[in-house]
């Protein structure tokens, strides 16, 4: 990599961004998936400042007991601070850490980025949230994160309503979906928000995110067995329910569904479909129609042509250029290299690069950073 790293280091010359690094991750053995996550986060520039921050706060109490989020917090810290401006970082104690907490990731067996992400996620939320209820019980309560002012009051799956914390995870990735279900009989309009960290969608042959997005909020009736218990009508009715965007998060994360389980083959199977992301995007699927715009970032990207094997790489965009991580490989690649991963048009093709998980920053906050 020293060879690989330097000829960056030239390519970029004196455009390489001041105080930015790229390194490589190495692979202990089919951590593809997991490094590649890592890439696109640590690119995710507002998450980054929040986990080094989160890191500069913390690293005076000793006592910290080691989780996901230090061994994360540890890792960017790592990479942030090299003298170097490119090489190679071996994330052991993070991938140790993730084998230890789920052992879905123990195995040697090609894993899933996207559950890995999922995964990832909702365990810092988890570790945050309970770091503030032990502040929030400790005499010296000062100390713990504020809550955001009226903030959403989302019912939890047992019914119980409770006032959730906003950690700095859900202030870049969540955002909240409404189901709304209009009866047919009555016109009563029930609406049901949910919160979301990223957006799995159907995809289709040479289509489109737009047309993906458009898709997954179309209108659907619900009639025969699956009709809906109207409380005004206090009956089953025949309804039509869509699902609405009514707050776009700061980052959007697109998952697009590749693998699907084929009933007569009794097994999973990788939809190759070519589905064009761009690289700015306008969310119009939203309740209050304002159009949010986005700038893609990065890009996870599933090589090979099942769903048990393959590898993962991803693209990124910093400082408006454009790199390739591979494991331990960094190198530049043209913009116009981006759209090369949007999948095969035919479905028996030598291409099998096709993007898997798409990270997108709101234009609104990428101009306020």
């Amino acid at each position: 990599m020293g060879a690989a790293g330097s000829k960056l280091e030239k390519a970029l010359g004196d455009q390489f961004p001041e105080g930015e690094r790229y390194f490589g991750l190495e692979n202990f053995g089919n951590t593809c998936y997991c490094n590649s996550v890592l890439q696109a986060l640590y690119f995710c520039v507002p998450f980054r400042e929040q986990l080094l921050d989160y890191y500069t706060n913390n690293k005076t109490t000793g006592d910290v007991e080691e989780n996901l989020l230090t061994c994360l917090a540890d890792l960017f810290t790592q990479i942030s601070s090299q003298k170097k401006k490119t090489g190679v970082i071996a994330p052991k104690r993070f991938v140790q850490r993730v084998k230890k907490q789920n052992e879905l990731f123990r195995s040697y067996m090609h894993q899933d980025a996207h559950e890995f992400l999922n995964f990832l996620l909702n365990e810092l939320v988890d570790i945050l949230e309970k770091e503030s209820n032990a502040a929030k019980s400790s005499p010296d309560a000062s100390s713990s994160p504020e809550k955001i002012a009226n903030g959403p009051k989302i019912p939890l799956s047992n019914g119980v309503q409770k006032e959730p914390l906003v950690t700095w995870v859900h202030k870049n990735f969540q955002g909240i979906l409404t189901n709304e279900t209009r009866c047919l009989r009555c016109e009563t309009v029930t609406a049901r928000d949910e919160t979301f960290l990223d957006l799995s969608l159907d995809i289709e042959q040479n289509s489109s995110i737009t047309s993906c997005l458009k898709n997954f909020s179309s209108t659907e009736t619900l009639n025969a067995e699956d009709k809906f218990f109207c409380d005004k009508c206090c009956s089953l009715q025949e309804a039509q329910k869509r699902m609405k965007i009514k707050k776009p998060p700061h980052i959007l994360v697109i998952h697009l569904k590749r693998f699907k389980y084929i009933e007569q083959l009794g097994r999973y199977k990788k939809l190759s479909y070519r589905v064009v992301f761009p690289l700015e995007l306008k969310l119009s699927n939203t309740v209050d129609d304002a159009d949010s715009e986005y700038s893609l970032f990065a890009v996870v990207v599933h090589v090979g042509s099942g769903p048990n094997h393959g590898h993962y790489v991803s693209l990124v965009k910093s400082h408006n250029h454009w790199l390739f991580f591979d494991d331990e490989n960094v190198e530049m690649i043209d913009e116009s290299a981006v759209q090369t991963f949007f999948g095969s048009s035919q479905e028996y093709s030598s291409n099998t690069d096709h993007g898997y998980i798409l990270f997108y920053e709101s234009l609104a906050t990428s101009s306020k950073s």
